[in-house]
């Protein structure tokens, strides 16, 4: 599966108000995010930091869930995943090139 075709089948299962078109799938990724890092916390906390198989795949699902808000919310934008994912790799090898992978700033 490519990454809009995922995108084409997530689309089919987003359900919510068209008036919160963006805001709901942003707020959703956060979220979803804070899912992920729950559960790693979880396994620091709880099990001596060992990520075994089925701790593994529920982060990995939470993951998934993450990954259906960014298709909804990239599509809501007027994006494919493709084109975001596309945009990144080129914002990360300019960065790479000039030596600014390292430091803040959203314009490095």
């Amino acid at each position: 599966m490519t990454i809009n075709e995922y995108q084409a089948a997530a689309l089919t299962t987003a359900v919510y108000p068209e008036d919160k078109r963006i805001i709901y799938p942003a707020l959703g990724m956060c979220g979803e995010a804070g899912e992920v890092a729950d559960k790693v916390k979880k396994v620091i906390r709880d099990n001596n930091q060992s990520f075994d198989t089925v701790r593994k795949i529920e982060i990995a699902k939470e993951i998934g869930d993450v990954m259906w808000y960014c298709a909804t919310l990239a599509n809501d934008l007027g994006f494919t995943l493709e084109a975001i994912a596309q945009m990144n790799i080129n914002k990360l090898q300019s960065r790479k090139e000039r030596g600014m992978l390292g430091g803040s700033g959203d314009n490095r």
